[in-house]
């Protein structure tokens, strides 16, 4: 079928349906609904689209489109359940079960009829990790189910009326239920408030007299203070104290004040930084151990472990994205891992994003944003590098969530790339202006070939990990749940460690290695990469520089149109 996506934003969600409708065989087209209806009229006109699908929609579809077309509408929230902060209320009421409906458009808010829903366990964990991983695995399941039914012409949707099902209308999760109250709230009801506003809109506060809106939370089983008051420095996060406890705050992003640009989230403790006088003491900056004890309760981004004969070098950032900090302190926890007696070595986290490349927000809040991106692009090279020189053991990236531009690339670096069967890979950087570097030149064209690499970071669409396989981005796919990843991974992990042959792989791949330097040294492609970025970075009129400072301002970047996939073909 010819189907359009209409969405507020090009966000995971709406990128797996792309990749996995495509995948389906389905003729996928995209347009984004930030303009206003008319973009969505446009594309309807044009496209003449057998049905149309909303992933993710902020605002509501043009009466006169929902008329005329079936349009479905994913919704994260079981039958009956309407309003616009589902997953919210989920996690403030700490549901143990939730689930996605997809119904047809109609006048009334979520009240259309149910073409299909799904199902999932509430796991503990913030928002957007759950909107991307168990939401989002019911949400596909309920569309492929929905867009099926539709196909065959002989579904008739359930209406929502009489007895089934129960209808609760949940009003938008307004920031005077998220607010803490440090003096009474206990540590689990100030993390369930940090959690459930993590990604956006976080949770208004004040800190140094400033109005800043706090994202993330994780629990901390040692540091203890006065409530409210802020405790210690952690690779960017702040520790603050609670009636009980203490909790970790990754980011904070000001609250707007008029005329101002449009603020975004950074490192906790770099906002802190630019507010606090220069004679104010700092915040004592307390690392966590790389081998942090099991049991333990704090935050800690970088880990490192070992079972057996395999090392896990283990790390998860905020969104994905990886500073120059961030960079550093990964490159030598994996430099710490070489000098262990392993023969694999697994890098990744246990659930959600992989990488996404580098941080953006930290480079937009730069004295020099060029030069900041420099520094972070030649950051992320070394751990690029360091992975594709190591030749004494085998390396696993292991991909529980999605990948893009330089993260992507991160896993191509390893000898296998394993992937949860709902990530989504995005490996190409054009879309934010970018040549791309991470030895992309090597390692893409040395796994699917030059043409398909020449089209993959031309035409920059999102790849399904099934579709991964086929082209060669993906080794094995990994059909666990979110919170069963890790374990599986362990499992396979222990395998491949335990396999006879293994040592004679380690042997080929150290001679592949030297055959392919003597062929074209890394260093080559290192430099031919940086020198394209160079000539980007430092030009101040370069469509990078205002993509950037949309993208993580999210406001449209002055003289772009909305974006429609399908034009071109």
């Amino acid at each position: 079928m010819d189907i359009l996506l209409v969405a507020s934003a090009f966000n995971s969600l709406t990128q797996r349906a792309y990749a996995e409708l495509s995948d389906a065989g389905h003729q996928v087209d995209v347009v984004l609904a930030t303009h206003g209806p008319d973009p969505v009229r446009a594309a309807v006109r044009e496209r003449r689209p057998e049905l149309i699908v909303a992933p993710m929609l902020k605002t509501a579809l043009p009466e006169d489109v929902w008329r005329e077309h079936t349009c479905l509408i994913v919704h994260p929230g079981p039958p009956g359940d309407r309003g616009p902060s589902s997953l919210d209320w989920a996690v403030d009421g700490e549901a143990g079960q939730w689930g996605v409906t997809v119904l047809q458009a109609e006048a009334g808010m979520d009240a259309g009829a149910v073409w299909a829903d799904e199902p999932f366990a509430v796991p503990d964990t913030g928002k957007s990790d759950l909107y991307r991983n168990e939401a989002a695995d019911a949400a596909m399941t309920a569309l492929h189910r929905a867009v099926r039914r539709y196909a065959d012409g002989d579904h008739k949707p359930r209406p929502q009326n009489g007895d089934w099902p129960e209808v609760v209308w949940r009003d938008y999760f307004r920031q005077d239920r998220r607010r803490i109250d440090w003096e009474r709230d206990d540590t689990p009801t100030v993390l369930r408030k940090l959690r459930g506003a993590d990604s956006q809109p976080g949770v208004l506060d004040e800190l140094h007299g400033r109005e800043v809106f706090l994202h993330g939370g994780h629990p901390e089983d040692q540091l203890r203070g006065r409530p409210g008051d802020l405790l210690a420095t952690r690779a960017g996060a702040v520790c603050r104290a609670t009636r009980d406890g203490a909790v970790w705050i990754p980011e904070l992003r000001p609250r707007k004040n008029s005329g101002d640009p449009a603020p975004f989230r950074r490192p906790a403790a770099t906002v802190l930084a630019s507010w606090t006088a220069p004679h104010t003491p700092a915040l004592p900056e307390i690392p966590a151990p790389l081998d942090l004890p099991a049991g333990r309760r704090t935050f800690a981004d970088v880990r490192y472990r070992e079972r057996g004969g395999t090392g896990f070098v283990s790390f998860s950032f905020p969104g994905g994205a990886m500073s120059t900090d961030q960079c550093r302190r990964l490159l030598a926890a994996y430099q710490y891992a070489l000098t262990r007696p392993t023969s694999v070595l697994v890098l990744g986290g246990a659930r959600d994003f992989f990488s996404n490349g580098i941080h953006l927000n930290v480079i937009e809040g730069a004295p020099d944003p060029g030069e900041e991106s420099w520094r972070n692009l030649n950051a992320m090279d070394d751990v690029v590098e360091a992975v594709l020189r190591t030749t004494d053991r085998l390396v696993i990236a292991a991909l529980a969530g999605n990948a893009a531009a330089g993260g992507a690339m991160l896993a191509l670096a390893a000898d296998e790339v394993w992937c949860r069967t709902g990530a989504v890979l995005n490996p190409h950087y054009r879309r934010m202006g970018l040549y791309g570097s991470e030895f992309w030149t090597y390692t893409l064209p040395r796994r699917t070939g030059p043409e398909t690499a020449r089209r993959l970071t031309t035409e920059a669409l999102p790849v399904s990990a099934a579709r991964g396989v086929r082209l060669g981005l993906v080794d094995r796919l990994v059909p666990a749940a979110p919170g069963e990843f890790a374990g599986t991974v362990e499992a396979m992990a222990a395998e491949l460690a335990a396999a006879p042959g293994l040592a004679g792989r380690i042997a080929a791949k150290a001679e592949a290695r030297h055959a392919d330097e003597a062929v074209r040294p890394l260093a080559d492609h290192r430099r031919d990469e940086l020198a394209r970025m160079h000539a980007i970075f430092s030009d101040p009129t370069a469509p990078y520089h205002a993509l950037r400072s949309a993208f993580v301002r999210k406001v449209p970047a002055a003289g772009t149109r909305p974006l429609r996939l399908g034009e071109g073909r």
